[in-house]
């Protein structure tokens, strides 16, 4: 079979598949802000509120990313950042919830100074004083002296996450990551060295691995997370919709996971006893095959998030699962 993903010149290969951009969205409101629950790692399950800020696009490109589509084109300007997180805290206080965590997400590195301006890391912690854990995203390579600038800054603790995505090397190194499992574990040093809690993103059956091979990678992965020090880690099941991906199925070098997968992926990694696992529930209905059976796996992955204890699978006559 004739591979569709070329060995040379990846970055432009990966934006001349992309889709038309979306219009672009206003820089001074987050393109999303909602609740969940969440097990912090002293066991007490706290709402978390999430919040997407709206920036510039990741200077990376990555294979399997479609979160550019939520993005500005240029930096966007001081102050916007702050008046993003006081429009999450006002919808919050509205519904009369104050989150015990605030995870601030951003479609790319918080640590990235044309992504969030550095200017604006005081406001945003002064904003958020009252959380406790402040959860932020960022490439492997930006880990430095700015995430000690942020921990300093907050009332409460700092957690970092981590996009590792897979602790394969080859396949690892197709995702145009530019990063390899050195450099990761450098930063995840650093973090540990500076007191910040750590969190990795991983995917369930990434590219270029049967379904089969995609779970086993799954667990050696957060094996490799948790040994550098990850807290917990987030399985998010491979997505579609970004053009790259699409390419890649249509050669048979993507095969999205199925949600037994996800289930099976989140049971080994409790398995290994070494910190929290979450399964990424975030449009799951794309996974599912069996419209009987999925609201009830659905919260059953839900409930697993919350207590971090496995349960039996849900039986399903109609599909004959499990």
């Amino acid at each position: 079979m004739v591979s569709a993903y070329p060995t040379r010149g990846r970055t432009a290969w990966i934006l001349a598949q992309r889709p038309p951009r979306p219009v672009a969205p206003d820089p001074h409101a987050p393109h999303g802000v909602f609740l969940e629950k969440e097990r912090l790692a002293s066991g007490e399950v706290v709402d978390s509120g999430v919040v997407l800020l709206t920036n510039r696009e990741c200077p990376w490109r990555c294979l399997m990313c479609d979160l550019w589509k939520d993005t500005t084109r240029a930096s966007v300007p001081a102050g916007a950042i702050p008046r993003q997180v006081e429009f999450a805290v006002r919808r919050w206080s509205d519904s009369g919830t104050v989150p015990a965590q605030v995870k601030l997400y951003n479609s790319g590195s918080f640590f990235d100074p044309a992504a969030i301006p550095p200017a604006d890391y005081g406001p945003v912690a002064r904003r958020l004083a009252f959380a406790r854990q402040v959860v932020v995203e960022s490439h492997p390579l930006l880990v430095g002296d700015r995430a000690r600038v942020l921990r300093d800054l907050l009332a409460g603790s700092l957690e970092v996450a981590l996009g590792l995505e897979t602790a394969h090397p080859e396949v690892l190194e197709k995702l145009n990551k530019k990063f390899d499992l050195a450099q990761f574990a450098r930063a995840a040093e650093f973090l540990a060295a500076e007191r910040i809690a750590l969190r990795v993103f991983l995917l369930v059956n990434p590219p270029f691995l049967d379904e089969r091979a995609g779970l086993e990678w799954t667990v050696k992965s957060s094996g490799f997370a948790y040994g550098c020090g990850a807290a917990a880690v987030t399985l998010i099941p491979t997505r579609a919709g970004n053009g790259a991906m699409e390419r890649l199925r249509t050669s048979g070098e993507f095969l999205p996971p199925t949600l037994a997968t996800l289930e099976a992926a989140q049971r080994a990694a409790l398995a290994l006893g070494r910190g929290r696992a979450f399964a990424d529930t975030w449009g799951l209905e794309a996974f599912s095959a069996c419209p009987h059976c999925f609201a009830a796996r659905r919260e059953r992955l839900e409930r697993v998030n919350r207590t971090q204890r496995d349960e039996p699978p849900v039986r399903c006559p109609a599909c004959g699962h499990p």
